[in-house]
């Protein structure tokens, strides 16, 4: 059975789950979004989404300087306990996400962070692109296309690069789940040589 991106998005959105375990869970149910969440939650998928509200002080401060040394980035991830930090799993998250943000060069963390007047913007230059297209579809192309404009400039909505497949945010979600604490990217900086800080 075939189901609709906006089923997946919305259990997505629900959950907190990754969007691949999504589509599997709503393929097994059938659609039936209730029977999708309970698979998620027997499979531990929602660990993440429960885990949010939790605080998280501690952390580390990570970095990456990739070897032509005209790139470097600073990354802090933030988790509940110290002995989280030292956690191999969590250092190696911290590193790849470093490696990321140098290779992909994000100006946000996420799309809550992108301020209002740059998303107003985007979204007048959007509509202004597609206004010959028919009235009832133009809505539909704007957030299509908005969709594509976060996967560029916010990191947890990006590919990451040494796996494509799922985003910063599914990879951060699977590391929830894992350790069982909450974790959250709480700010990078990207420098380059010859560019301004963004």
């Amino acid at each position: 059975m075939a189901i609709a991106t906006d089923l997946i998005k919305k259990l997505r959105e629900k959950t907190n789950a990754p969007m691949m375990d999504c589509k599997k869970a709503l393929e097994e149910s059938s659609g039936d979004m209730e029977i999708a969440t309970d698979i998620l939650r027997k499979r531990g998928q929602i660990v993440a989404f429960k885990k949010a509200g939790r605080c998280a002080k501690e952390g580390v401060i990570g970095s990456y300087i990739h070897s032509n040394s005209k790139i470097g980035v600073l990354l802090e991830v933030n988790c509940e306990t110290d002995f989280v930090a030292r956690n191999e799993d969590f250092k190696q998250f911290v590193k790849n996400v470093s490696m990321h943000v140098a290779a992909t060069s994000p100006s946000y963390v996420s799309r809550e962070e992108v301020p209002g007047h740059i998303l107003e913007r985007e979204k007048n230059v959007l509509k202004e692109s597609v206004k010959n297209k028919p009235e009832n579809i133009i809505e539909k192309i704007v957030q299509g296309k908005l969709e594509k404009f976060y996967s560029e400039v916010c990191l947890l909505d990006q590919p990451f690069v040494k796996d494509d497949k799922i985003t910063i945010k599914d990879y951060l979600n699977e590391l929830i789940g894992k350790i069982g604490e909450n974790i959250l990217i709480r700010r990078f900086v990207r420098f380059q040589v010859g560019e301004d800080i963004k």
